[in-house]
């Protein structure tokens, strides 16, 4: 991995870590202090329960509003959009950078819900009703691939079918643990169009807005959020939608459901994982400097100093790998093996390290108005959603027996 990041980046970095620094983690007393209960609005613009990543509280619509300005006044909302789509064109490894910085904290900043897989992809009519407006924030889009027994393997075994009929396709199926659905403007959904192809040229990509007839969606309470269900199954009873409703080619949905899941499901898995860890570290080191135990601050114990450098070496590996394969990714390579090794290690060491934070703090780092607890929950949660680690662990040998991916530097 280079040394250093590209000046652009670094100074963008620099700006993200401050605004962060200075707007973001002084509301986390007051977001975590007033968690909405379930069924109640959390003041926010829509969409912004998928910004904050499930941990739920609420902020006044005010904080949120300067918060969305700050982002876009400095252009930080739109960093990572491809300049061709009106954004600052940062690619993947500015993506990762600025996601690191904005995962340190529980309120994150707002930055664009830009549905990856739109980009490039879209008729011209289709940009102006769906993909600028979700660029900007005004519209909430949710992914429908995984199904109740297609999620490991969703080109394999994937049973919603889309039927065409006149200029029409009926769709009908079921999906599930669909994150946003229910309050999302428009779902980005896959449904098998040829079963004999399946992922190799089967698999569309429809557009279907919210509401249509035939789509509803039943609630999934997970773990993470008991409170408030933010996961949903969506059932699409003969959805009917128009020709002009395909997102790209017919029979290749597959591939585009693959550029969105390897940008955003398993490159910003990493991020995210160094962005908690991270600041997790610095807050563990500062509480091990004043936590005295038997007249000696618990930082001169070893079994603290141990677990402190454990996380310190996830880190430094997981942003080593990340922008390294973030860089590659921009230069155009196929870089999904690698992906998924990053999606594995955010999931796997950022569990671990965070295990180690919150043994740290111990009591403490199990009250709910500290953000140890629900960073807990999510690199948890990070080691099975978005795909679990053992199968991210096949996609990898996969990938080295086929001889695709190289490991002698």
């Amino acid at each position: 991995m280079q040394a250093g990041l590209p000046p652009e980046l670094d100074g963008l970095k620099n700006m993200v870590r401050q605004i962060v620094r200075d707007e973001c983690v002084p509301l986390e007393t007051e977001y975590l202090a007033n968690p909405p209960q379930e069924g109640v609005d959390d003041g926010g613009p829509k969409g912004i329960a998928e910004t904050v990543m499930g941990i739920v509280g609420s902020l006044t619509p005010e904080k949120w509003g300067r918060l969305n300005q700050v982002s876009k006044d400095t252009g930080i909302f739109t960093s990572f959009v491809p300049e061709e789509y009106g954004g600052g064109g940062m690619g993947a490894l500015g993506h990762v950078v600025m996601d690191e910085e904005i995962h340190k904290s529980i309120v994150q900043l707002p930055t664009s819900p830009v549905p990856m897989m739109m980009i490039g992809s879209c008729t011209p009519e289709q940009e102006q009703k769906y993909l600028y407006p979700a660029i900007q924030g005004d519209l909430n889009y949710a992914f429908g691939q995984t199904e109740p027994q297609a999620g490991s393997d969703p080109g394999g075994m994937m049973q919603t079918r889309a039927v065409r009929d006149g200029d029409d396709w009926v769709i009908s199926g079921q999906k599930m643990f669909i994150s946003g659905a229910a309050t999302a403007d428009f779902l980005l959904v896959q449904a098998v169009t040829d079963p004999e192809k399946r992922q190799r040229g089967g698999i569309t990509m429809f557009i279907i807005d919210n509401p249509t007839p035939g789509l509803s969606f039943d609630p999934i309470r997970v773990w993470i959020v008991p409170t408030r269900a933010q996961q949903y199954m969506v059932n699409l009873d003969e959805v009917r939608v128009p020709q002009t409703q395909v997102l790209g080619e017919v029979g290749m949905g597959f591939s585009l459901g693959q550029k969105w899941l390897v940008h955003h499901d398993r490159l910003l898995r990493g991020s995210m994982a160094l962005g908690i860890l991270t600041r997790a570290l610095e807050m563990a080191i500062d509480w091990s400097k004043q936590r005295i135990t038997y007249g000696r601050p618990i930082s001169e114990r070893q079994a603290i100093q141990w677990m402190l450098t454990d996380v310190y070496i996830d880190i430094m590996n997981l942003r080593a790998v990340t922008r390294e394969t973030a860089a590659r990714a921009d230069q155009g390579e196929d870089v999904r093996v690698e992906a998924s090794m990053i999606k594995y290690c955010a999931g796997e060491w950022g569990c671990r390290s965070i295990d180690k934070i919150m043994q740290v703090f111990g009591g403490l780092g199990e009250t709910l108005d500290m953000p140890i607890p629900h960073w807990y929950h999510l690199l948890r949660h990070a080691r099975i959603g978005g795909g679990t680690s053992e199968i991210h662990k096949f996609v990898m040998a996969r990938g080295l027996l086929d001889g695709r991916v190289s490991f002698q530097g």
